[in-house]
């Protein structure tokens, strides 16, 4: 059937889900789509503020930090924006709860035997994921379920593959029991770090599709290795330059308050003002229900959510997931970023877990913590860990300040709190039951679209490949 290149298109939404929608639908001819934005800005979790210290007028980052030479769907909109990854260069360390360094991955001291061991299982670990999880690492979760795989390969070319493989179907079990089953618990030592640490959550709650669809085999070893992409002037930036180069950039500042379905077409009021559209991609959070998060709304505020979306939706859970930039003493600057593996468990809940430095040698710049705020035991269930309190905002607050200053590096300003609806996703219960067969099932009904993060991953390179998936599937 030939495309209506006319039709008018709503993306709401102007994050990297938004932007690469309404850069992947021009560059197939579309001319009449429009982007909502509430905020000032673009880039969503993709926020670098500006700082101007002794070394000028830098920009430092809240959400998303760095990418891997395999996310070749950022590398789309960086050649749509004529932008590149020309920034820092990233070291890490570790340090243990006492301040002291954390010697862990150290192959000089006492730790061979066990670092061997690790080696091995990692090694076990990327055999057994490209033999018996053929399709493990294809963009998005369709068919997975059902042990099969079909969407784009994670290749230069992202050629369109399928196929079946029952073993998939052990994918939406916890990443922990995985690891497990499979005979290599000791890989969740070198996931967690770029996983948990980043935000998305613990191995025991987390299903392992989520994890891999993000860490697949390749591009878990580029962080191990440290080669890693940045931007000079921040991944808001990627997303900054494609806007402007789009034929119809963002509207910002845009206050929707109704989307109406009706007569075959789409009403969106925004501003107080309704305009009347052919189709709707959502990229914005899709949870319906009160979210207790100060940036997020349920969807069922604005949208006329039918049954079947509200009892989908309603089971999409999300991270209270914390960033807070502080100045410190130019004495107590320290000399790269540190990790702090033992804050990157459960118990250890409102504790940093990173502190990020990310320019060499300017002791004025900001640094950022990262912090989690709550968990979902095993033997709770979606409702029960829905309902029990979280670590406050506050208090996880107090406990980051009280960790740097334990480290010996004290805040003597904090200059920006970034507290984000973060990594939406479903738990292993309704992942092995076909939620998001059930959610494709609907994609194009009442005209209406589902994109963003919960329909593939919550970094950056997921998120635009399953735009492009969407817009190469339906437009």
């Amino acid at each position: 059937m030939a495309k209506n290149l006319d039709e008018r298109i709503a993306i709401i939404g102007g994050g990297p889900a938004g932007i690469s929608a309404g850069m992947y639908l021009q560059l197939k001819g579309y001319k009449n789509y429009t982007i909502f934005e509430k905020t000032d800005h673009v880039g969503g979790k993709c926020h670098s503020p500006h700082c101007v210290g002794k070394g000028g007028d830098r920009r430092y980052e809240m959400g998303a930090i760095m990418g891997v030479p395999s996310y070749f769907a950022v590398h789309d909109v960086e050649q749509f924006a004529g932008v590149t990854h020309d920034g820092p260069k990233l070291q890490r360390a570790y340090k243990n709860l006492d301040g002291s360094p954390d010697t862990r991955f150290d192959k000089k001291l006492w730790r061979i035997p066990h670092l061997l061991k690790l080696k091995k299982q990692i090694k076990k670990f990327g055999e057994l994921l490209e033999s018996e999880y053929k399709g493990y690492d294809v963009a998005g979760h369709r068919g997975v379920c059902e042990g099969r795989y079909e969407g784009f390969a994670v290749t230069p070319g992202r050629e369109p593959v399928s196929g079946k493989n029952e073993n998939l179907k052990n994918l939406s079990m916890p990443f922990d029991e995985f690891t497990k089953m499979v005979g290599c618990p000791l890989v969740q030592e070198i996931w967690i770090g770029p996983f948990t640490s980043f935000g998305y959550g613990y191995f025991d709650e987390i299903p392992a599709a989520y994890v891999l669809k993000y860490l697949d085999f390749r591009t878990m070893m580029d962080f191990v290795k440290v080669n890693l992409w940045t931007w000079k002037e921040g991944t808001q930036s990627i997303y900054e330059a494609a806007n402007a180069k789009l034929a119809n950039p963002a509207r910002l500042n845009q206050n929707i308050t109704k989307i109406e379905r009706r007569d075959g077409k789409v009403f969106v009021t925004a501003n107080g003002k309704e305009e009347e559209f052919d189709k709707l991609i959502l990229t914005t959070p899709l949870q319906v229900g009160e979210i207790k998060n100060p940036v997020a709304q349920g969807l069922d505020t604005y949208l006329d959510v039918t049954e079947q979306e509200r009892a989908l939706f309603s089971r999409i859970d999300y991270e209270r997931y914390d960033t807070m930039a502080f100045i410190t003493k130019p004495e107590c600057y320290p000399d790269t970023s540190y990790y702090i593996m033992r804050n990157m468990e459960p118990d250890r809940l409102g504790h940093v877990m990173v502190f990020y430095r990310r320019w060499a040698n300017e002791p004025d710049q900001p640094l950022v913590t990262y912090v989690l705020r709550k968990h979902k035991d095993k033997n709770e269930t979606v409702e029960q860990y829905k309902a029990k309190p979280e670590v406050g905002y506050e208090e996880a607050k107090a406990m980051a300040l009280k960790d740097i200053e334990d480290f010996g590096v004290p805040a003597t300003k904090v200059i920006y709190e970034f507290q984000t609806y973060y990594f939406p996703h479903v738990f292993s219960e309704d992942y092995a039951n076909g939620w998001y067969e059930k959610v494709e099932a609907m994609q194009g009904k009442l005209n209406t679209f589902y994109a963003g993060e919960v329909m593939s991953f919550g970094d950056m390179d997921e998120t635009v490949e399953y735009s492009r998936d969407l817009v190469e599937r339906f437009f």
